[in-house]
C-alpha cells in the first residue's frame, strides 16, 4: 500500500516537474526545497525523500527536504509563504 502511494506521488511530481519544465526552460536554476511543515520522521517526511531523489535524478538539480516542524505546521507553512514566488520553495502536506 505505502508503495503504491510512493508510486503514484512519484508519478504526479514527474508529471508536475516537466510542465513547470516545458513551460519555463531556465527552471530550475537553483536547489529545490521540500518544506515539511511537520516533524522529520513522519509519513510526510517518508514520502517526500524518494520523491526528492527521484526529482534530483530528473531535474539534474538538487531537491532536498527540510523539516521545519511545530506549531501545528505553521511554521513551515510561513516558511514557504517568505519565501520568493520563483517555484524553487515547495510546502508537502
Amino acid at each position: 500500500m505505502l508503495k503504491r502511494t510512493i508510486l503514484r506521488g512519484l508519478a504526479t511530481a514527474a508529471l508536475v516537474a516537466a510542465s513547470i519544465s516545458g513551460a519555463s526552460a531556465q527552471w530550475p536554476n537553483k536547489p529545490i526545497r521540500f518544506i515539511n511543515p511537520f516533524p522529520a520522521g513522519g509519513g510526510v517526511d517518508a514520502f517526500a525523500r524518494p520523491i526528492a531523489a527521484k526529482l534530483s535524478q530528473q531535474l539534474g538539480q538538487t531537491v532536498f527536504v527540510e523539516n521545519m516542524g511545530g506549531a501545528g505546521g505553521n511554521l513551515g507553512v510561513m516558511e514557504v509563504q517568505r519565501a520568493d514566488p520563483d517555484g524553487h520553495t515547495v510546502l508537502l502536506g
